[in-house]
């Protein structure tokens, strides 16, 4: 334990990673897992129940324990208690949030069988070892024993196992998040300058659009699986609801949307890590993108996984000392030329790919300049925020001072 604490006192603090691999549980590991998927959806649905019960009768806020509820229900017992003491912690943590800030977070809702099945185990160190550890080809749980696993990679020395998060998907299959503690040095900041400043542009064509005319087109086997998932939707309009066909094209339906999602979060983590590489400063707009989608009445913009891209692109740059700006929403980047600064009156139509400014007579391509303007934004954001009080103009480039 004292080399422990005298190893973080030489780092600059602790970063927590997350390894999800996929599990492959025997069928008793498999009933067990399920059983506690039930248990962990009971425990939480009564403490909620029990909670506003409490409040309506006595006007103070209370969530009972797990303990409680080992007396009437004793199937509680057969469960990992680290996974009931979990749920007590979720729900503790959603009704604190929410009396924190009711706008942003909504009201904790009864958990249906249908939703996503999960459940959280702690890991605790005693004398005789932890309680939750990895082998060679499996991760051992309390009840569970050793469940076979399969490694895409493994922790670096140094980290320590926090807890795992076990999910069953739509499908059918098994996975296991391992959180760990890393503890790391802060990294240097990157100067950007003008030139090693990127600045982007959501696009529902291409994904997005950088400054420089650059676009982030997503592969064709992306398309091509998405084509796929259409003719399965139309022969399930076809089919007899219940029937054998039926429920085996439901399962392929299910497994081809997990395969989509796959592609699109490897598309992202590589398409942001080359990003995170090849540029000191990244430059977007802040944009609502549900409401986009329901303003443009269109469900790409919610399925293109931009918002995921963002996520990613801000901890990459993050973790190596590289600032993500965000740009104000309102910002009129489309309609305002980034040569002259002229700025249109009306917003120009989405189907308009090309307009020419009435001031200095450029052709301007609609994404193409939203980006530059982006940038230039952006950039006089970051000077703004580095000089202070003695922010000058001088340092923006000629046509955007």
């Amino acid at each position: 334990m004292a080399s422990d604490q005298q190893r973080e006192g030489q780092e600059d603090g602790i970063r927590y990673n997350t390894i999800k691999v996929p599990l492959y549980p025997t069928p008793e590991q498999a009933r067990l897992f399920e059983k506690t998927f039930g248990c962990c959806r009971y425990l939480w649905n009564r403490m909620l129940a029990d909670a506003q019960r409490f409040y309506r009768e006595t006007d103070t806020h209370f969530i009972p324990t797990p303990a409680k509820y080992k007396a009437e229900a004793p199937f509680l017992k057969e469960v990992d208690n680290q996974a009931l003491i979990q749920e007590h912690n979720r729900l503790s943590q959603a009704f604190r949030v929410f009396f924190k800030c009711p706008e942003v977070f909504g009201y904790p809702q009864f958990k249906r069988k249908k939703e996503r099945n999960s459940f959280t185990a702690c890991n605790h160190v005693f004398s005789s070892g932890p309680t939750i550890y990895t082998t060679k080809d499996g991760i051992r749980m309390t009840k569970a024993g050793i469940v076979k696993a399969r490694f895409h990679r493994r922790p670096q020395s140094g980290w320590r196992l926090k807890r795992i998060t076990v999910e069953k998907t739509p499908s059918g299959r098994y996975f296991c998040s391992i959180l760990y503690a890393c503890p790391i040095k802060e990294p240097e900041p990157v100067l950007p300058t003008w030139e090693t400043t990127l600045g982007l542009k959501y696009s529902m064509a291409h994904f997005y659009v950088a400054h420089n005319g650059e676009t982030a087109d997503p592969p064709h086997w992306l398309k091509e699986s998405r084509e796929k998932l259409s003719t399965i939707q139309k022969r399930l309009c076809r089919m007899q609801p219940g029937s054998r066909n039926y429920q085996e094209l439901v399962q392929k339906y299910r497994r081809l949307h997990e395969h989509i999602s796959n592609q699109r979060r490897d598309y992202i983590h590589k398409e942001t890590r080359r990003i995170a590489n090849a540029w000191d400063a990244v430059c977007l707009r802040d944009d609502s993108l549900p409401r986009m989608g329901k303003a443009m009445q269109s469900g790409t913009v919610s399925h293109s996984g931009f918002g995921m891209f963002r996520e990613c692109l801000r901890y990459k740059l993050e973790r190596q000392g590289k600032p993500l700006i965000l740009v104000d929403r309102c910002f009129p980047s489309t309609r305002t030329c980034h040569v002259c600064g002229y700025v249109l009156e009306e917003a120009v139509p989405r189907k308009l790919r090309t307009w020419t400014c009435p001031k200095c007579g450029t052709l301007l391509q609609r994404e193409v300049n939203a980006a530059c303007n982006i940038k230039a934004r952006g950039w006089r954001q970051y000077l703004a925020r580095q000089d202070g009080p003695s922010f000058s103009t001088d340092r923006l480039p000629r046509g955007h001072r």
